[in-house]
């Protein structure tokens, strides 16, 4: 058992951290108080071939799997989780692709990602479904005047990068829309430029602004044979996505983590009162010491889980190990967020200090891509059918 980063992933973790220092750090509160898309960072990302970590090197990417997208993110979300979400787009859409997607699909839709020419957004929740998936009401029926091709009507929402993407992974009812059934659900890949698919409104958010989210509509939209993703009736597939990508929202929540407790440790080592400084008391120290653990705890969970992910396992067997990695790091996210602002006091409820920014930013990661809940519930449901076991 080696704990030790293989040296390439070394050198990509470093090199990632002094962009994030450089580049991602003076931009970060701007990018807040705007709501602007940040085109430079996603511009040096793409300069740094940061857009094709986890596609692989046959499609135009770096091959450095979902743990070298985990670290790269990590090392972002330290000062921007809207920087570290323009990253995890280069995977949530494409994952289905990679997954079960055709070579053809793969040789069209992953190079323009990887090169950044191109972008992507997935769409599975809608208004009436978000954790309860099966809801969805967005139709595909057969299109009369192609065989094998299909027309989609409905909305989708919440969908981050909605507006920026030229393509999206979206999920649509090929059986009776009240059809609770998993071989009921299907996955496309859409084009942007496509007649009939339009943005609708976008949502104001309380963080992680910068990269909007919004509703993506589809009236009567054609899609091609060719642009189904693996097999009609593949609602599976939307959950092997979403398993794989538990480690890469976890990395968010590690790294805003990072960023918060060392921003209010630097305080508090500075910060005097009572004839010391806060950092000289026990009590203060203590609660240091815990968020730090949780850190490492976390970072070694989410470390585990990427590395299965990247062995092709996310399938039921190994969901609760990306569950608890998800679950942990992004309540520990909310957690050490909330002590920053704690730490700092009044001064970290100020707008003069990144404090309240990481503490609002935070709070999405425990809904997004599965709420806490629903990664309980799997958790929960591993033990019971001893996926998760001891003996």
């Amino acid at each position: 058992m080696d704990f030790e980063l293989p040296p390439e992933l070394r050198q990509l973790r470093d090199v990632v951290r002094r962009l994030a220092r450089d580049k991602v750090r003076p931009r970060a509160r701007e990018i807040d108080k705007t709501g602007e898309y940040p085109a430079d960072l996603f511009e040096a990302f793409r300069d740094a071939g940061l857009l094709g970590l986890c596609i692989p090197e046959a499609y135009g990417g770096a091959g450095a799997g979902i743990l070298g997208l985990t670290l790269a993110i990590e090392e972002v979300s330290k000062y921007s989780n809207t920087a570290a979400l323009m990253l995890l787009l280069t995977r949530l859409p494409t994952g289905p692709v990679m997954i079960a997607g055709s070579k053809e699909q793969k040789h069209r839709y992953l190079p323009g990602i990887a090169e950044g020419t191109q972008r992507a957004a997935f769409g599975l929740s809608e208004p009436q479904a978000g954790s309860d998936v099966m809801g969805m009401r967005t139709r595909a029926v057969a299109d009369p005047d192609v065989e094998g091709g299909w027309r989609l009507t409905g909305t989708k929402c919440w969908m981050s990068g909605v507006r920026e993407a030229d393509w999206y992974t979206v999920f649509a009812k090929t059986a009776d829309p009240a059809s609770r059934a998993h071989d009921s659900i299907t996955a496309f890949i859409v084009e942007r430029a496509w007649p009939g698919v339009s943005v609708g409104r976008t949502d104001h958010k309380m963080g992680v602004r910068g990269v909007d989210t919004g509703e993506l509509q589809l009236d009567d939209v054609a899609v091609p044979p060719e642009n189904v993703i693996g097999e009609v009736g593949g609602f599976r597939l939307a959950m092997l996505g979403l398993n794989s990508m538990r480690p890469i929202v976890a990395a968010r929540g590690i790294g805003l983590a990072e960023g918060a407790l060392m921003y209010a440790t630097d305080y508090v080592k500075e910060r005097a009162a009572f004839g010391k400084t806060i950092a000289d008391f026990q009590g203060i120290q203590w609660e240091i010491a815990r968020c730090a653990i949780d850190i490492e705890a976390a970072r070694l969970l989410t470390y585990r889980a990427a590395w299965l992910a990247d062995q092709g396992k996310f399938g039921k067997e190994w969901v609760p190990y990306l569950s608890a990695a998800k679950y942990h790091a992004t309540e520990l996210a909310v957690r050490a967020s909330g002590l920053a602002v704690q730490l700092l006091g009044a001064a970290g409820y100020m707008e003069e200090h990144p404090t309240e920014q990481w503490y609002r930013d935070a709070k999405q990661l425990t809904i997004v891509e599965g709420t806490s809940q629903v990664q309980l519930g799997l958790v929960a449901r591993g033990v019971l059918d001893g996926d998760l076991w001891w003996d």
